[in-house]
C-alpha cells in the first residue's frame, strides 16, 4: 500500500502529469465551445459525448490518484482547490447519471474553472482575490451608500425629465451603474437631460469623478496590493529577506539579554 501511495505522490508532483491535464482540460473547454454550435451539436452530438465521457473518467482518476498519494484524507480535504476539483468531477458523474439535463449540462462549462487550480500562477491570483474580501467589504459599503445618496437625488430632480433613466429609485440605480461604466453615459444618459436641465452636468461629473476615478481605484488598489503580497510570500524579495535575518537576529539578542537579567 506504502508503494502505491509512493506512486501516486510521484505522478501527482509529476510536471508532465501536470502539463497532460491542463492539455485536456483545454480539449474540453474547446468540446463545450463546439457544442454550442448547432451544425456541431447535431452532427458531432455522439463523438462530443464520448469524448465527454472519457475526459471526465480521465479526471476522476486524476483526483484518485492525488486522494491517494496525498498524506492523510484530512490533509487533501484541508486543501479547498481539492474540495473545488472533487466537487466539479462529482457534478460530471451527476450530469452522466441525469441523462444530460439541460440545467447540469450547463455544469460541465465549470470544469474549464479547473485550469485554475492546476495552472499555479492562475490559483496565486485568485488566493490574492479571495484575501481582498474583507477590505472589499468596506469600499462596497462605501460605494453603496455612494450609489444611494446619488440615486435618490437624481430620481428627485429628474425623474420628470428623463423616467426611462430616473423614474424609480432602482432605474436610477442601474442608470448610475452604466454610468460609472463610462459606457454611451455623455450621449446616451447625461445629453438628453442636459438640453433640459443645463445644470445637470454638476451631477454626473461629480458622481464620475468620485465613483469611477476614486472608490473604483480603490478596488484596483486593493487587488493590487494584495497580489502583490500574495507574490511576496512566494518569492520574497533581497529586501524582505534580510529585514527576516534583521529581525531574527534581533530576536535572538532579546532572548540573550533576558537570560542575562536573570
Amino acid at each position: 500500500m506504502s508503494s502505491l501511495k509512493q506512486k501516486c505522490t510521484n505522478i501527482a508532483d509529476n510536471h508532465l502529469f501536470t502539463k497532460i491535464i491542463i492539455g485536456l482540460i483545454v480539449v474540453n473547454a474547446i468540446l463545450v465551445g463546439l457544442e454550442t454550435y448547432p451544425y456541431f451539436a447535431v452532427n458531432y452530438s455522439d463523438w462530443i459525448y464520448i469524448a465527454d465521457t472519457i475526459l471526465l473518467w480521465v479526471f476522476t482518476i486524476e483526483i484518485i490518484i492525488r486522494f491517494i498519494g496525498s498524506s492523510s484524507i484530512r490533509a487533501f480535504f484541508r486543501d479547498p482547490w481539492n474540495i473545488f476539483d472533487f466537487l466539479i468531477v462529482a457534478s460530471g458523474h451527476l450530469l452522466v447519471g441525469a441523462h444530460y439535463v439541460t440545467v447540469l449540462r450547463v455544469l460541465r462549462v465549470l470544469r474549464v474553472l479547473r485550469a485554475i487550480s492546476v495552472i499555479p500562477s492562475l490559483r496565486k491570483i485568485v488566493n490574492a482575490l479571495i484575501l481582498t474580501i474583507p477590505s472589499m467589504g468596506t469600499i462596497m459599503l462605501l460605494l453603496s451608500i455612494f450609489f444611494y445618496i446619488y440615486a435618490v437625488i437624481g430620481t428627485m430632480l429628474y425623474s420628470s425629465i428623463a423616467p426611462e433613466y430616473f423614474g424609480t429609485l432602482h432605474d436610477s440605480l442601474l442608470s448610475l451603474f452604466q454610468v460609472i461604466t463610462l459606457e454611451s453615459w455623455a450621449s446616451g444618459v447625461m445629453r438628453p437631460i442636459l438640453g433640459q436641465a443645463p445644470s445637470s452636468w454638476i451631477y454626473f461629473v461629480t458622481f464620475i469623478v468620485i465613483g469611477a476615478f476614486v472608490i473604483i481605484n480603490l478596488f484596483v488598489g486593493v487587488i493590487v496590493n494584495n497580489v502583490e503580497e500574495a507574490a511576496r510570500e512566494e518569492q520574497p524579495t533581497p529586501t524582505d529577506i534580510k529585514l527576516e535575518e534583521v529581525q531574527k537576529e534581533l530576536k535572538e539578542i532579546k532572548e540573550l539579554l533576558e537570560k542575562k537579567s536573570r
